[in-house]
């Protein structure tokens, strides 16, 4: 059992008021607050070793070089990595994403075939349709059903020789609906094609394990797990890092340079161009050692007991829709009260001091799937409370009966 007074005390801004209102904060899908620890560690990295790493043989250059590589060695181990250099420090999700299908435009040709799933965030969209346009490979979607569920028959039919990549989220962020991503990784596997996965959803519920997992390519941004903005990781098989080129060429990422010819630097640095965020990179390490303390099979179940509370609460509004009812689902709530647009709820209950989002969550062919405008998401973690859950659900009928 998690002590969650103890840990709500970890996190400063949740004794905050808002609006004059005790804060009730459910919009962790688009970032989780942040810990005393990683507070303090950000402060502490700006205080007493701000350097550039990897280029001075001054001490505080070393001391912050030392920093950043024992935080990839932490996220190696959490990740279970076979190498560090397989662990590439990104800006985020996105730039990760963009890093690999960038990467993919040497290897594809006209006809070739990338795989996407309904259920992805704009940034595992935009990213694979910019490469077709660029290659003249054709993007194939794996179609959902109304419960917010990939359908796997179809995915199996999509499957062939022409497959290059296939790139799925581990969870939605819009449904919190858990794919089946070992089955996945599996087949994409049997047809000779690379998979990546979006993991940002799915790092903040539980630990992934990539060579249990096999996947290719798995991907996560520092934000949503208790750490800085700014920083995120990109794992990538060692044969593969060692194919792809290079996404940003200057500085680090080199061995050698002149006006005829560049050489690249090794792994990881070959993907790591430029002054990276320093402090992100360290401090990332922080957060997962703050997460790891608690313990994912800890934050699971308890996450999982909010979901039911809140869903069940919930339901009790005549009228509300809930929006993805997968099986397999994380603490997100997605949902509408008849033709109440989301944004008018949203902005009724922030005035109660409630923070979600509400819109399309860059997630608009979800939207359209179902023809709707965007949903109202309560996302729930770990330092969350069904005490909280019950003042949301009271905010969202005193919204239903102003805006009826």
């Amino acid at each position: 059992m998690l002590d969650i007074n103890k840990i709500r005390a970890d996190f400063p801004i949740l004794s905050q008021k808002v609006n004059g209102k005790p804060l009730v904060y459910f919009d962790n899908g688009a970032t989780s607050q942040k810990p005393k620890a990683v507070i303090d560690a950000i402060s502490k990295y700006y205080e007493e070793i701000n350097a550039n790493i990897h280029r001075g043989v001054h001490t505080l250059s070393q001391l912050a070089t030392d920093a950043y590589e024992i935080s990839r060695g932490k996220i190696q181990n959490h990740i279970n990595a076979k190498f560090p250099y397989e662990v590439i420090f990104t800006s985020g999700t996105t730039h990760a994403i963009n890093a690999v299908a960038n990467g993919f435009a040497s290897i594809l040709k006209t006809g070739d075939e990338v795989l996407v799933s309904a259920l992805e965030h704009h940034s595992n969209i935009v990213p694979w349709q910019m490469l077709c346009e660029r290659t003249g490979a054709v993007l194939k979607v794996i179609p959902m059903n109304k419960n917010g569920e990939l359908i796997m028959s179809d995915f199996d039919k999509l499957l062939s020789e022409k497959t290059k990549i296939v790139t799925v989220n581990h969870i939605s962020n819009a449904l919190g609906t858990i794919n089946p991503i070992e089955y996945m990784i599996k087949k994409a596997h049997e047809v000779g094609a690379a998979i990546l996965i979006d993991g940002a959803q799915a790092t903040p519920h539980l630990k992934p394990d990539v060579q249990v997992l096999d996947c290719d390519f798995y991907v996560f941004s520092g934000h949503k797990i208790c750490g800085p903005t700014g920083v995120g990781i990109l794992y990538g098989k060692e044969e593969w890092l060692r194919k792809l080129p290079p996404y940003q060429g200057g500085g680090e990422m080199i061995a050698t340079v002149s006006f005829e010819k560049t050489t690249y630097a090794d792994l990881p640095h070959k993907f790591e161009a430029g002054t990276p965020n320093i402090e992100g990179g360290i401090v990332l390490g922080t957060a997962i050692d703050y997460m790891n303390e608690i313990g994912f099979e800890n934050i699971a179940a308890y996450e999982q007991e909010l979901l039911e509370y809140g869903t069940e609460k919930l339901l009790e509004i005549e009228g509300l829709k809930i929006y993805g009812t997968a099986e397999a689902k994380t603490s997100v709530i997605s949902f509408n009260i008849g033709e109440i647009h989301p944004y008018d709820i949203g902005t009724i209950i922030d005035k109660l001091g409630i923070a979600v989002r509400t819109g399309h969550h860059c997630a608009q062919p979800i939207m359209d799937f179902f023809n709707i405008p965007g949903t109202i998401r309560a996302s729930f973690a770990f330092y969350n409370t069904n005490e909280e859950i019950d003042i949301f659900v009271e905010a969202v009928k005193k919204a239903k009966m102003m805006l009826t």
